[in-house]
């Protein structure tokens, strides 16, 4: 292969962590590692996070290539892949220390891919980070830069929503779903084979409507009924779907997305505490990502004061719930009760790691701000009759390194989208108040 197509690509800290794995992603082209990132992941080799993980894997991946090579032209990755090397520092650049004066890792990193372009003129050199800040220093600087695509969804504008309208349907086919068995064979649809399992679909006739879903197992249009759940009733038709499938025990993966109001917390816990008889435990968590991206020693009190802000929009949604009852109402007492005996745990989302996760029905919370790798690694914990539901707002992301396209909410809705174990829908209609509506639209 001619050297001028073969390309080099720099690695930033952020893109290990996010995927250890990214040094197999690269096929042909060659990946250097500057020695100031190795430096990084050794301040994140020890904890149990996700993070701490990526650092130890790669860390590991890399040991099993080592050699003096890995030094002085690097060594190939497999069969069919470039190399992978680790560049030390390099005396910097007056120039170059003109607009970049500090020794930051941010900037010794962006001075190894800057040193690279000089030394391989013939070559393309990319600088891979998910710090937006750093890739518009590089284009500064005359680098090319990008973000880590691998993992991300190719056009968020046509995600998976999880349902369609149909219209001028054949009107004996929406009487024929409002009489038992309440089905109808999907082939009598146009675009049949297009539908993908657990889809939701809006049927019409002129006046005559009706809400159905497609059963793939079976080949089945089945009749979508609005139901309630612990008190909780849907008020559109996306909430009926959502409802549908979340209260269903042969889906045991379920996404909602949707704006703040759209009631994708508070459905999702109405549908647990319905079906709580089929599961011994019901489990209510989210990942804790500090707004403006402060840490939480930044708040003051012990552990459990710092993570009450984070828990309590989960404690309001039940406190919700609850007040549908009298307080002498058996179901308003019995809430109180699972929490007291663990039967209903409300937790940030690292504290189940490590956890069985069986006959348990987890509900993840903001999951936009998980990486697609933390998404995987909590679905493959699913044991015997568990079942996941994650909901969160794809454009509302508080991870410094996400966006609507790379965070795992997306990811998981792109890939699983024609799986019969999976649902998906996506709520638009907000359903908290008229004021809460209008700020959302317009503020």
């Amino acid at each position: 292969m001619p050297a001028k197509s073969k390309k080099i690509f720099v690695l930033d800290t952020n893109v290990i962590l996010h995927d250890s794995s990214c040094m197999y992603r690269f096929h042909e082209h060659d990946v250097v590692i500057p020695i100031a990132v190795l430096e990084e992941l050794d301040q994140f080799k020890k904890g149990n996070d996700t993070l701490n993980f990526h650092a130890r894997e790669f860390v590991r991946a890399l040991d099993t290539l080592s050699g003096d090579k890995l030094f002085d032209g690097g060594v190939t990755i497999g069969a069919g892949m470039g190399k992978i090397s680790i560049r030390l520092d390099q005396a910097i650049e007056e120039k170059f220390k003109l607009s970049f004066p500090s020794g930051t890792p941010d900037h010794r990193i962006l001075h190894c891919a800057y040193m690279l372009n000089k030394t391989y003129p013939r070559r393309q050199v990319i600088l891979v980070s998910k710090d937006v800040n750093l890739r518009m220093k590089a284009k500064g600087v005359g680098l090319m830069a990008q973000d880590f695509v691998n993992d991300m969804v190719k056009d968020i504008d046509t995600l998976y929503t999880g349902r369609q309208v149909l219209e001028n349907v054949d009107e004996e086919l929406i009487d024929t779903l409002y009489q038992p068995p309440f089905e109808v064979d999907a082939t009598h649809f146009p675009a049949s084979s297009s539908f993908r399992p657990n889809e939701f679909f809006i049927l019409r006739f002129g006046k005559k409507s009706a809400l159905a879903c497609f059963d793939a197992t079976t080949g089945l249009m089945k009749r979508v009924d609005k139901m309630a759940s612990y008190g909780i009733t849907p008020r559109n038709s996306e909430q009926t779907f959502a409802l549908h499938a979340l209260t269903n025990p042969e889906i045991p993966l379920v996404s909602l997305t949707g704006k703040a109001g759209t009631g994708k917390t508070l459905l999702a816990l109405a549908a647990a505490l319905e079906k709580r008889k089929l599961y011994h435990q019901i489990y209510l968590a989210r990942p804790v990502v500090p707004l403006s991206n402060k840490d939480l020693g930044f708040l003051p009190g012990d552990i459990q004061s710092k993570l009450d802000p984070y828990m309590q929009p989960l404690f309001d949604n039940l406190g919700v719930i609850q007040n549908q009852f009298q307080e002498s109402d058996v179901k308003h007492r019995r809430i109180g009760e699972m929490l007291k005996e663990n039967k209903l745990v409300i937790s940030p989302l690292s504290y189940i790691r490590g956890r069985s996760l069986v006959n348990v029905y987890f509900i993840v919370d903001e999951a936009q701000n998980l990486t697609p790798h933390e998404v995987k690694t909590i679905i493959t914990r699913a044991g015997e009759g568990t079942k996941f539901v994650f909901t969160g707002d794809i454009y509302q992301i508080d991870h410094p390194y996400l966006d609507s396209r790379s965070n795992g909410l997306s990811f998981l809705i792109d890939k699983m989208q024609d799986q019969k174990l999976y649902s998906h829908v996506t709520l638009e209609k907000g359903e908290r108040s008229e004021l809460a509506e209008l700020a959302s639209n317009l503020l």
